[in-house]
Formats: C-alpha cells, structure tokens, sequence
C-alpha cells in the first residue's frame, strides 16, 4: 500500500541529483527551500526551512492519517526533503510537490495527531531566511460514548457553561542559539530559567483551579513575538516571563519584576535590560515588534482600556511581596520597561528577574534545586493572592469552588488522583463511578482540604 510514496521518493531523488528539481523555470522569481532540518527536544518536534527569501505560508492538519501540510506560496525545492528518521519525532516522512504551477506543498506524515506552531525568522549572523515549525503531541480524549450523559428535556434552561481553570502561561526566556545571559562561573541563562519554569509549572499543575502553559519546554530558541502568540493562543490569563539577566556591574543583586512601561524605564538598570533583551531577539532574525507595526501608543491604550495594565501592576506587586521571603529583592517597588515581550494588549503580563547571573553568589545560588524550588513556590503563592481579587468570571477560582476538577483531554484518573493526593480507588468513591473510563469535560468533586 505504501509502495507509491516509496516509489515517489525515489523518483524525486532521482531527479535532484540529476539536477531538474534545482533549475528554476525561466523568469521564476519566487523564493527557493534550501533544505529543510528537524530535531527533537523533550516533546517538541521542529522542522526549520532554510530558504533564499521571504515566503507567505499556511498551515493545516489533517486526520485518518494524521498529517500537517504547509502551503509556501510562490516557492519551489532546490531538492528533496528529505529527513532523518527519528523514532522520538512526531514526524516519520516528508513529501512535497508544485501545486497551481507557482507553490510548494509539502505534507508531513505524522506518527500521532500534533498541534502546529510556526514563525519565521529573518536573515542573521550568517543564517538565511527561515520558516521555523514546532510540533507538539495533541491530547487525544479519553472518552467513550457510553459515559456520555444524556441530555433530559429540560437540560437547556438547567444547563451552564462549566466551569474552568485559570491559565498561567511561563515564559522561560531565552534557548537554543540564544544561550541569553552567561555567569561568571560559566551558567547559562536559559538552563536555570527553563529548570526554575518547569518547577513552576509542577506546582501549578497540583493546585486546584489553576492550570500552567510552558511556552517553551525545551532547549529551543522563540522570537518575542511567537512567545505572546502562544500565550494568546493558549487563552492565558497572566503571562510570566522569567528571567536571570546581567548588568555589567557583578555587585548587583536581587530579584526584580517588571510590567510594561507607558513612557520612559523606572531605573538605568530597567532601561539596559530592556534594551539588552530586544536587540538579542534583532540579531537572531526576530521579526521586529515595530511601533508602526504594533504601534505602542495604541497597545498602552488598549491595555489601558481593558485593564491589563492595572492587572499587572496588581500580578507584580504580589509577587515582590512574596519573593521577599525567598531572598533579596533589588526594589522593594514594582519595576517599569519597554520589554517586548510584554506587549500584549489583553494578557496581565510580568518579567520575573530571579537573579542576576553576573553576580558570583547569585549565580551558585541559582544553579540549586533549594533556590528554584523556593522561588517557585513563593511565585505561586503571588498567584494565589493574585487570582483571590482577579480571577476572570467563569473560573472555579472566581466561583469558590476548588473542589471540582473539569477533566482535560488526554487525562487518566490516576493522574488526577495523584495531583490531589488521594487514592484512585478514593476518587471513584467520592464520585461514584463504577469504572475508571473519564471523558474530557466531565467534572469530578474533589474533597477539599482539611474536610
């Protein structure tokens, strides 16, 4: 059955190396894919594009088998693309072929179903133009038919939208190519901020009415504007950038926490790290978040309109307070720049400075599980003050009802049960059910505590 697309590559190989896949037609001025690369990192499968110019693409998927198609408009192979086989990637074959005479379609076959996320990037350091793709594993439901209730006929005047869990979006700043800030004892600033993200995100996931986004899961590098796509797309109600920046004076030290700045930064100190972090996304072909572009006296005002930026005045000073326990914290007064990342018009959004990595004791302190397990604790409990005035209408945690759980795609009773610390067996008798079939959507009591 498989024998076609086998008998395909071998025809487009054939034709590579003969040369007729790289001759452009007469007066073709489109752009042309170098060759295209893919790694796996944790469960995020990436497939770069290198290209000899700019390309408008589109992105699908497909099912029965799974597949992700992308469309490059006007643009044409120079050869096969080919990838390595790779039995961790999601991805298991490529094909590609023209299409209206003018656009390259190529189509790649998944091993599981996966949701897409793609972004270019710009020429830089030697590097041509690129059309970057991350695959992560979709969570398939864990329903079957039978556990569906039935709707009674009165189900629509006693229906209501069930409740959700607020969304934490962590942001760890930095990765791959971009190792950001390096210690003097040689610690870089994308491991210890990735490492401090993922405690985080553990702690989050075990509280009730709170649910963590990793923006980047792992050694991989994001512009600033795909970071606050994907927090957007996630449907975040706060955005967490984390960082562990440097200033060229080791003295310094101390936590700080930043919100986005209406005019000029709140210190010296705020302005280079600002500067220092933008022009870092610049040199590696970020699209720039230009103010013609995203102009931001339209975005401040939007945040103004909506409230975001009063919220993340609120998330901020929360968190300082807080984060006073776990050690110094540089101003004891909610820090004020032009971060990029920050920019998004309707998401509350921070940048934690955990420490400075410039600093020699900061830095070993830094590298300990103590540390980032202390931080992360002391973060979520700023959450927790936080979400008691702001959580958004329609949560559990708005509602008071951190006794229910709303089962997410992909989830098992086990893993519920171990997330609230109780038996399987216990979870079923609190809810009465006869087996351990769950579907998405379906919402389980679960016993306060201390009750």
């Amino acid at each position: 059955m498989h024998q076609p697309d086998h008998r395909r590559r071998r025809l487009l190989r054939g034709l590579a190396g003969l040369g007729l896949l790289a001759t452009p037609l007469p007066g073709w001025a489109g752009s042309r894919v170098q060759r295209l690369r893919m790694s796996v990192d944790g469960d995020t499968t990436r497939l770069v594009f290198d290209m000899d110019g700019p390309a408008d693409h589109t992105i699908f998927t497909l099912d029965g088998p799974d597949r992700v198609v992308v469309d490059l408009a006007d643009a044409r192979a120079l050869e096969a693309l080919d990838v390595a086989s790779n039995p961790r990637a999601l991805v298991k074959g490529v094909r590609h072929a023209q299409r209206n005479g003018k656009d390259l379609r190529v189509v790649l076959d998944l091993r599981r179903a996966s949701n897409p996320h793609s972004f270019v990037l710009l020429p830089a350091q030697g590097s041509p133009h690129r059309l970057v793709l991350d695959l992560t594993e979709r969570p398939r439901t864990t329903a079957v038919a039978s556990n569906v209730p039935e709707a009674s006929p009165d189900a629509a005047t006693a229906s209501r939208e069930p409740l959700r869990e607020v969304v934490v979006a962590i942001d760890p700043g930095h990765g791959g190519h971009d190792p950001g800030a390096i210690g003097p004892g040689g610690t870089r600033e994308k491991d210890v901020v990735l490492q401090i993200a993922r405690r985080l995100a553990e702690r989050i996931e075990r509280e009730p009415g709170m649910r963590a986004v990793l923006i980047r899961t792992g050694d991989y590098f994001l512009p600033l504007r795909e970071r606050i796509t994907r927090a957007r797309s996630a449907q975040a109600d706060v955005f967490m950038s984390v960082h562990a920046d440097a200033i060229h004076d080791r003295r310094v030290q101390g936590s700080s926490v930043y919100i986005l700045s209406e005019r000029g930064a709140s210190s010296e100190a705020a302005r280079f790290l600002a500067q220092r972090e933008n022009s870092a996304d610049l040199r590696l072909g970020g699209v720039p978040i230009e103010r013609t572009d995203d102009s931001l006296t339209g975005v401040l005002l939007d945040l103004a309109q909506s409230g975001s930026l009063e919220a993340s005045h609120s998330l901020a000073a929360r968190l300082i307070s807080e984060m006073h326990r776990v050690g110094k914290v540089r101003k004891p007064e909610v820090e004020r720049a032009n971060f990029a990342v920050l920019r998004s018009p309707d998401v509350p959004s921070v940048l934690v400075e955990a420490a400075f990595i410039s600093n020699p004791s900061e830095e070993r302190k830094l590298r300990t599980a103590s540390f980032q397990g202390s931080l992360a604790d002391a973060i979520l409990t700023g959450l927790r003050a936080y979400f008691a005035t702001h959580a958004p209408p329609g949560t559990m945690i708005a509602e008071g009802r951190n006794d229910r759980h709303i089962i997410r795609p992909g989830e098992t009773l086990s893993v519920i049960a171990s997330r609230y610390q109780m038996t399987v067996s216990e979870l079923q008798a609190v809810n009465d059910l006869p087996n351990d079939r769950i579907f998405a959507g379906q919402v389980l009591q679960i016993p306060l505590r201390g009750s």
